[in-house]
Order: C-alpha cells, then structure tokens, then sequence
C-alpha cells in the first residue's frame, strides 16, 4: 500500500508544480479518500483568467506528470472550449476553471465534508 500512495503523492506535487509554473489561482487540494462511494482519492482545484490560461495551466500539468511521475491522463474533458478542463489520473482527478464557472460549480462545496487544503506556490 506503501508504494500505491507514493506515487499519488508523487501525482499530487507534480500536478500542482504544474498549476503554478502557469500561474493557476485559488488551488485547492480535495481529500476524498475517508469518504464512501468517491470516484478518486483526490481532486485538485485552481483557476484562471482566460481561456488561454486554462489551456496552458492543462497543457503545463500533463507535461510535468509525464515527465516527473510517469504518467498520464485517462481522460482528458473539455479542451473544446476551455471553460472547465478536468484531468482524469485515476486516483487524482484535476479540475481547471475560468474563475466565474468555478463560482458557479461551486465543486469544493459539493465535497464540504472531504479535507480541503489550500495550496500556495513556493
């Protein structure tokens, strides 16, 4: 079990290095693992302030989990349009947002009874 959870951990801080090398905002890391019926062990929440950005900060975080985990999406949803771009790793899914479509969502508040953690760029 050991080893399952250092590579989520391992997903986890490259998923946010990747948040930050573009400037993500508002980043939140969801722990859903005490909850029953979950769909992963984590979500990561940030958002940003175009269009652009949000494809850049999806684009950085696929790149610097390949590179240091090894790994890649399952499923990538929503570079169509770039409104709300999710991640899919399996234990870790990643929501990307422009700012007024995570204020509308509102995700973090469907998972108040989960640990949520705000995260800052070192």
């Amino acid at each position: 079990m050991k080893k399952k959870s250092d590579e989520t951990d391992l997903l986890l801080s490259s998923v946010v290095k990747g948040i930050f090398e573009k400037k993500g905002q508002n980043v939140l890391k969801i722990d859903l693992r005490k909850l029953e019926n979950r769909i992963s062990d984590y979500f990561v929440i940030c958002q940003a302030q175009s269009t652009t950005q949000v494809s850049s900060i999806a684009d950085s975080i696929d790149d610097v989990v390949r590179k240091e985990a090894n790994d890649k999406p399952s499923h990538i949803e929503g570079l169509n349009n770039c409104f709300w771009v999710l991640l899919d790793y399996g234990s870790v899914v990643v929501h990307v947002f422009l700012e007024e479509y995570r204020s509308f969502y509102s995700l973090e508040s469907l998972w108040a009874d989960a640990k949520i953690e705000s995260l800052v760029d070192e």
